[in-house]
């Protein structure tokens, strides 16, 4: 079987990987593959300027990665917390809870913020409905817990604010207890986050883990597995359907037509090449919108400066949503968080910037957000970085990065899939439709490439 894969990211190459066994053909308009993830080769060891990290309690990733021969994962250090900026002051940030959100009074927001949380009102949850994070949260607990906290959480994970996504696209354990509460009686939210923290198993080594060479080592392992013939810097303007199959606009000419399609694209991009084979399809996914974020990597010389300021010992920094005059919206602490990592020469830190409906920091100029990085640094910390010295620095832009996972997400999802499977010999795959996270991109990639050849 002839197969066309328009997309080399995880998700294109975790495909080509399971349909191995058939003709595959793998289509990148950039010149490189990894998408989204991407390993740069800094001097002492090679750096992620993307994800970093995958759930390691996810049992069927770890499997595939073993399938693959990928057995060396690095842990991060246990002995050190993320801290978060709040108010102008650093806190460690809070135990327990879900994605920052509380079963009980925390020390980061007003003594008012936590009398509601303590005396919480019943509110009606009706189950498989979805609700913004946010929206929720404010109404339960006021706009503290929000700006303070779970903004700054969801906008690392998503580059979104809670306001702008929905409960059960990402954080579909809350939306689960929930459900649960609705069915037994009064439904609250500290009641649904304590459901959560009682059913949690004790922890057993670390929740992530990496890849001591970074991303690369899966995405290239993929490539090279699959054994299939991989075009970069090849442009997909469409796909048709023909009595024979499919004829992929854009492909080589002489690789003729193809006998099945998957696309491992973002939503717009799907939704754009969709029309003439797939139209209730790409209408559907016309809904879903994109953030975007940039990554600035610097390794400086030191973690302590000349006046004797030290990079806190924290694994990252998150830093409210609500914060005046700073740029960043986190760091993350790699020479802190990771042992392979610290014990190269130097120290490393990534600043991250951009959430979403807020495109102008990602586009500023790369001495603008390496300048804002250094200020927001020795704001937050007293580290002066720039009288430390810096070694190496890397900018990554992230145009589109992710989709926004908002509370109509799901229902789009399920609208695209159903109108997809009404055409033979077509099916998708991606973060907007697996979700985020490597180990969910993954599992969805290979149900998808399983369903192409049923």
């Amino acid at each position: 079987m002839k197969i066309a894969i328009i997309g080399a990211g995880v998700a294109g190459l975790t495909a080509a990987y399971e349909l191995r066994d058939h003709e595959v053909y793998v289509f990148e308009a950039a010149g490189r593959i990894g998408g989204k993830l991407h390993t740069v080769p800094f001097n002492d060891g090679p750096m992620d300027m993307g994800a970093e990290a995958f759930i390691a309690r996810r049992t069927d990733a770890v499997a595939f990665f073993e399938e693959l021969g990928l057995t060396d994962f690095a842990r991060p250090n246990r002995e050190l917390r993320p801290r978060i900026y709040s108010g102008g002051e650093l806190h460690f940030l809070p135990k327990g809870g879900m994605m920052g959100i509380p079963s009980q009074p925390i020390d980061l927001v007003s003594d008012e913020t936590n009398a509601r949380i303590e005396n919480e009102q019943p509110f009606e949850w009706t189950p498989g409905q979805d609700v913004s994070v946010g929206k929720l949260i404010r109404q339960q607990y006021g706009d503290d817990v929000v700006d303070h906290v779970v903004s700054a959480l969801l906008g690392g994970v998503y580059s979104c604010t809670a306001d702008d996504l929905g409960v059960r696209a990402t954080v579909p354990q809350l939306a689960d207890a929930l459900d649960t509460l609705a069915a037994e009686g009064p439904v609250t939210l500290s009641a649904a986050i304590t459901h959560i923290e009682s059913n949690r198993s004790p922890a057993e080594g670390s929740v992530f883990a990496a890849f001591p060479g970074g991303y690369a080592t899966l995405y290239e392992t993929l490539a090279e597995k699959s054994g299939a013939e991989i075009h970069l810097d090849t442009f997909i303007s469409g796909v048709t359907k023909t009595d024979a199959g499919f004829k992929v606009a854009g492909a080589p000419a002489e690789l003729g037509e193809f006998d099945r399609v998957l696309f491992a694209t973002p939503a717009p991009t799907t939704a754009r090449l969709l029309p003439k084979v797939a139209p209730k399809a790409a209408d559907a996914l016309k809904s879903v919108k994109l953030a975007s974020s940039a990554v600035v990597g610097f390794n400086f010389a030191s973690n302590v400066d000349p006046e004797g300021n030290k990079i806190p010992d924290a694994t990252g920094i998150l830093i409210a949503a609500d914060e005046p005059d700073l740029h960043a919206k986190a760091f993350t602490i790699s020479s802190n968080k990771w042992p392979h990592i610290g014990e190269r020469p130097g120290f490393i830190v990534r600043a991250s910037f951009g959430r979403y409906g807020d495109d102008a920091l990602v586009r500023a100029e790369e001495d603008d957000l390496v300048d804002y990085a250094l200020d927001d640094l020795q704001k937050i910390t007293g580290f002066d970085g720039r009288a430390t010295g810096v070694n190496e620095i890397y900018t990554q832009r992230w145009f589109g990065g992710l989709p926004r996972y908002d509370e109509t997400h799901l229902a789009t999802v399920e609208a695209t899939r159903a109108a997809i499977a009404e055409v033979p010999g077509l099916d998708v795959t991606g973060a907007w439709a697996g979700g985020v996270g490597v180990p969910a991109v993954i599992a969805d990639s290979r149900a998808a490439a399983a369903r192409l050849i049923q």
